[in-house]
């Protein structure tokens, strides 16, 4: 039976078996469909009271590693690896350790951005109005500024096309939810980020990975696996795409679009880091076959919680045919400010500020990893770094050098023979730390 060996730290015990079970996964000791042992054998093997165990399985199954069902036990979930990257860590446990594993966007210590809007709201008289739900006037408000920041990426779409969502992770769920069934077939990128994976499987929607290259998916192999899985809906990710950073081509958004039109399929576009760039996004060329998703979490600020997913009106329908479902979590707070800064002009200033910033540390990270960069044309808060190294074993040796990364498997849709880390560039706490972690990395590779 397995048994763990649990640090004797101040970490709370539940907790700690929850990060042996991560580490047995990870490392192969807990294997793919394995079942763990009853909670109450664990417990009396661990001298642990049998409350513990359960709370431990019950947030590894929260975390997505773990399935338990009455009757049969509990199991190690397929491609688990990839929920590692969600699980709360505790800052205390390493204090040395430099974590580059999870894209988040540079915080600005020196904004009172937050402190004038609050100030603001209090000033107007309307701070009464934040303890409600939201209005009719609210939603209107957000989905008119939603509107007017998608037209900075080129896409000029009526407020009433535009539906309020809880973040892109929530808008790309929900539509996920909304317009597949389970067990129906998804086309994604053969490498594609957590949240996706972690989305389709919990809805039963088995994933089939599209090849790509330095210009993103593969035209030929877009229609090769359409017509191999009988797919009608495609989840992308075509500016600087997640994990790859690749950018989609003008010619070969073409490309796409006219592979799209002749198999009648739907594309869900994931345009979260789009605004970094000045390249449009690939709906534009879509019209009634382009669905896109997008929010301030990665360029303005990842605390608002507001995205938004706009489309045909008889999509949208079909995603929200009460228009409740997808903003009923908004807080009227956030909504508030997302809007404001929208139409004052500060989340343009912010998102400037966000892109400077990444530009300036994907240039430190292009001076030390160079050729060992997948792509290295474009300034991106993420880089694929390869090497000759087996991706686990490169990440392993990082993570000895006390920087924490991300290998190819947490992203890969099927098992791939790929030597590739993700390393997150923005998670540093400033381009100082990012330098050491990178020297580090660099070392690593060479």
């Amino acid at each position: 039976m397995w048994t763990p060996t649990l640090p004797d730290t101040d970490q709370p015990k539940y907790l700690a078996l929850v990060d042996a079970i991560t580490r047995a996964i990870e490392s192969g000791e807990l294997k793919v469909g394995e079942r763990l042992p009853p909670q109450r054998r664990l417990a009396w093997n661990l001298g642990l009271n049998p409350s513990t165990t359960m709370q431990a399985y019950r947030e590894a199954a929260r975390r997505h590693l773990v399935s338990g069902e009455v009757g049969r036990g509990t199991y190690v979930l397929a491609g688990s690896k990839e929920a590692t990257l969600f699980r709360l860590k505790l800052p205390a446990a390493q204090p040395a350790l430099i974590d580059l594993s999870t894209n988040v966007p540079v915080t600005d210590e020196h904004s009172q951005d937050e402190v004038h809007s609050l100030g603001s709201l209090i000033d107007s008289g309307h701070a009464q109005r934040l303890q409600s739900y939201l209005g009719a006037d609210d939603l209107a408000f957000g989905r008119a500024q939603g509107a007017a920041w998608m037209a900075r990426r080129g896409l000029n779409v009526a407020a009433e096309s535009v539906l309020l969502c809880g973040g892109a992770q929530h808008g790309l769920f929900m539509a996920l939810l909304s317009l597949c069934q389970p067990g129906e077939p998804v086309l994604v990128e053969a490498f594609t980020a957590p949240g996706i994976k972690a989305a389709c499987r919990q809805l039963r929607l088995p994933l089939h990975g599209v090849a790509l290259d330095h210009h993103g998916i593969l035209p030929d192999e877009l229609e090769r696996m359409a017509r191999a899985t009988g797919a009608k809906v495609v989840v992308l990710t075509p500016v600087l795409q997640n994990p790859t950073s690749t950018i989609m081509s003008p010619q070969r958004q073409l490309e796409i679009a006219e592979v799209v039109k002749q198999h009648d399929l739907l594309v869900i576009e994931d345009d979260v880091y789009g605004a970094l760039t000045s390249t449009p996004p690939l709906t534009r060329l879509l019209g009634e076959r382009g669905l896109l998703v997008t929010s301030l979490s990665k360029t303005v600020a990842p605390g608002l919680r507001v995205g938004w997913i706009t489309g045909e009106p008889a999509v949208l329908e079909q995603i929200d045919p009460h228009a409740q479902a997808t903003h009923w979590g908004i807080s009227p707070l956030c909504l508030a400010i997302a809007g404001q800064w929208i139409k004052d002009g500060t989340a343009q200033r912010r998102l400037a500020w966000q892109t400077e910033e990444t530009t300036q540390r994907w240039r430190l990270a292009k001076k030390f990893l160079g050729s060992a960069l997948y792509q290295s044309e474009s300034p991106s808060p993420h880089i694929w770094v390869t090497s000759s190294m087996p991706s686990t074993q490169l990440a392993q040796a990082c993570r000895a050098a006390q920087v924490d990364v991300v290998p190819a498997e947490v992203f890969a849709v099927k098992e791939l023979d790929t030597h590739a880390i993700r390393i997150s560039l923005c998670a540093a706490s400033n381009r100082a730390q990012l330098k050491v972690a990178l020297e580090r990395v660099a070392d690593i590779i060479k």
